[in-house]
């Protein structure tokens, strides 16, 4: 099968291209045009991406470069730290890593987001290659170039932009992903055609049941085409300083409630909820029709994804929006509908716009008995 590429653009040259496979077989070739053969190679991967693909790939790789090595952390959000960077800049120093080698983040968003800033910061900077596993990381955080930590319990608090050499997507890795998983990845690709593209959100509708059943062509064109979106809105603000701030639908709120659940819901989950909040800011400013409200709500249901939220304060979920790091002079750079596929960055959303909207999406044991 013809191998799909996306060429990434960094202001207006190309930067680096996104290859689009249904297995690994192709990697080899793509990491050789990048002239491997004198560099150290070192995998950067969690415990679980490692059990599944790690020593396979460390293999595979081993003869088309001078060494393949394999530094691996504990599973989940929480080895997103400065923690983790310091252990992987002692590995990296240990096995005499220079400016001439390369990493690869093999794995999902923490993964991506860790190992590029490793990438940004190890020696004032070396070469990355992102290889996403999760639907998330495919959809959406590998591509642009914005890496970071979480300092204590503030996600992303630390970070640099630093683009990679190549994003090497195997879409038929998605087929290993657990359900809850697969579906909170989702939520990134459902933001994507609500922000830009009425036409994908409709095809995402029509497709509905070859994506649940994750039949790999439809996944295929889905990643690929949500990746188009970001790559519009990428190209044209790199560094987030203004159009590029319409990624965060959704994730005002989103990391709010992510906090105060303590990451027990994954990170698309938060998406998921933080969108429908802010339909529904949209719908009570006018900007959406009540029909389209609910229907941007409910279309998060058939793919197992929520609409409202247990056991939360909306009162703490409001301030903890203000030590989001999107604040700008003391107000929100919140991301609202003007209408489904057109979205826009509003600075006036209030605080108690945002609690009525976490009051429509907080579900308390009352409700059950109305």
């Amino acid at each position: 099968m013809e191998t799909d590429r996306m060429e990434i653009l960094y202001n207006k040259k190309p930067c680096y291209d996104i290859v689009y496979e249904l297995s690994f077989d192709a990697l080899s070739r793509e990491l050789s045009a990048l002239e491997v053969g004198q560099k150290r190679l070192c995998i950067i991967t969690d415990s679980t991406v490692e059990r599944l693909y790690g020593k396979d790939l460390q293999a595979q790789l081993s003869g088309i470069c001078k060494k393949v090595v394999l530094f691996s952390f504990p599973a989940g959000e929480s080895s997103k730290t400065l923690d983790t960077v310091k252990k992987a800049y002692e590995f990296l120093i240990q096995e005499g890593f220079d400016r001439k080698d390369l990493l690869l983040a093999l794995g999902g968003g923490v993964t991506g987001d860790l190992t590029g800033f490793v990438a940004a910061t190890y020696l004032r900077g070396v070469d990355y290659v992102q290889i996403p596993t999760t639907l998330l990381a495919q959809a959406d955080s590998s591509i642009g170039g914005k890496t970071g930590v979480d300092f204590d319990s503030y996600k992303n608090m630390v970070g640099a932009f630093k683009m990679p050499r190549l994003v090497y997507m195997n879409v038929s890795v998605l087929q290993t992903l657990e359900e809850r998983q697969f579906y909170a990845g989702f939520a990134e690709i459902m933001k994507h055609g609500l922000i830009k593209d009425e036409a994908f959100y409709l095809w995402l509708l029509d497709n509905m049941y070859e994506i649940c059943d994750r039949n790999p062509e439809t996944l295929k064109e889905m990643v690929f085409r949500s990746c188009l979106v970001k790559k519009q809105v990428v190209e044209k603000d790199p560094e987030e300083k203004g159009e590029r701030a319409l990624l965060n639908f959704g994730h005002t709120i989103g990391h709010a409630i992510e906090k105060a659940k303590h990451f027990s819901l994954y990170h698309g989950e938060c998406v998921a909820l933080g969108a429908v909040a802010a339909a529904y800011i949209s719908y009570k400013r006018g900007m959406l029709a009540i029909e389209e409200y609910y229907e941007i709500r409910d279309m998060f249901v058939p793919f197992n994804l929520p609409i409202s939220v247990e056991e939360i304060n909306p009162d703490e979920i409001v301030r903890l929006t203000r030590s989001d790091k999107k604040m700008e002079a003391g107000r929100i750079k919140f991301v609202l509908l003007k209408k489904i596929g057109k979205a826009v960055i509003d600075n006036t959303v209030t605080e108690q716009e945002i609690l009525e909207a976490v009051n429509e999406i907080y579900f308390s044991e009352g409700d059950a008995h109305e």
